[in-house]
């Protein structure tokens, strides 16, 4: 008995040899205009290969044999721009920041570049709008420790806070009134109500009472008679309602305790060498948080 005769189209192929549900499918040679732009994307593709960076190696990938980078060419592009700019630089660099408004170019150069340096280098502890976060200050409002007027604040940033790179830096420092047992438990929550009672908030008087003796002889020295602080020598206003660790009594006895060492860098490229900030760039940031409207 002969075999079922095999299928055929009218241009002489066959099936695939395949069904589903009935339904067979014709074993159509591809277009020729298609194997060819396949086998050239194969070519163009081992070539690009070869010629550009492209596989992973354990340190690096292959370089390519025309040497291109993506970030040599951003470094190109910078560079151009840099040319661009090089005069607003050297203004902005030697700029009086107390005038530096009069002139709106380089304010509007000096503002522009600032957010960028404040976005790269000091978003990550004052935030991305400045408004600070639990140990770090607020940039936007006027209690400003070492003073807010524009130069201090590009004193601050080119020194910084209590730490070990600049000689300059801005230094106060919070004696651990429990850990160094300087004050016994009674006399720190004492202390603490007596805070909380010339700040305003609820407290129990006979304790505040009690802890403004204390206070006069152990606290007034730095945040004068009255709790008002001394703001060029870093010692905060108790009597308001800005508080950069917290003004409830169990954190007013935690700081009375252990005190508070916050610290913030030295950004003059002087102090890093690495990844420091120029002179130009120091007085942009310092313009850009200055016109948001805190200090002085």
């Amino acid at each position: 008995m002969s075999g079922t005769p095999e299928k055929k189209n009218e241009d002489g192929y066959g099936t695939t040899g395949h069904e589903w549900d009935g339904i067979e499918e014709w074993n159509n040679p591809l277009p020729r205009w298609w194997l060819w732009t396949f086998y050239i994307t194969i070519i163009w593709g081992i070539g690009y290969t070869i010629a550009y960076p492209a596989w992973p190696l354990v340190d690096r990938a292959t370089a390519g044999l025309l040497g291109y980078s993506t970030r040599g060419e951003v470094a190109e592009q910078i560079s151009e721009f840099e040319a661009r700019n090089a005069e607003l630089q050297v203004q902005l660099a030697s700029a009086d920041l107390n005038t530096i408004s009069d002139d709106a170019a380089l304010f509007n150069y000096a503002v522009q570049g600032g957010a960028a340096v404040f976005r790269n280098n000091c978003s990550q502890c004052h935030g991305s709008g400045a408004a600070g976060a639990v140990g770090y200050p607020n940039l936007l409002d006027d209690a400003w420790l070492w003073g807010g007027t524009i130069e201090e604040i590009a004193y601050s940033v080119r020194h910084g806070i209590r730490n070990e790179q600049s000689l300059d830096a801005r230094w106060s420092q919070m004696p651990a009134f429990g850990a160094d047992e300087l004050l016994d438990e009674q006399q720190i929550v004492e202390v603490a109500h007596y805070v909380l009672q010339i700040s305003g908030q609820a407290h129990d008087a006979d304790l505040a009472s009690a802890g403004a003796e204390t206070f006069d002889l152990e606290c007034s020295g730095c945040h004068m008679a009255d709790g008002t602080g001394d703001m060029l020598g870093g010692a905060p206003n108790l009597t308001d309602a800005i508080w950069l660790y917290g003004g409830d009594e169990a954190t007013l006895i935690e700081t009375i305790t252990n005190s508070r060492f916050g610290v913030m860098p030295a950004w003059s490229e002087e102090f890093r060498p690495a990844g420091g900030l120029s002179d130009s760039e120091i007085n942009a940031v310092a313009t850009y948080v200055h016109q948001l409207g805190g200090g002085q």
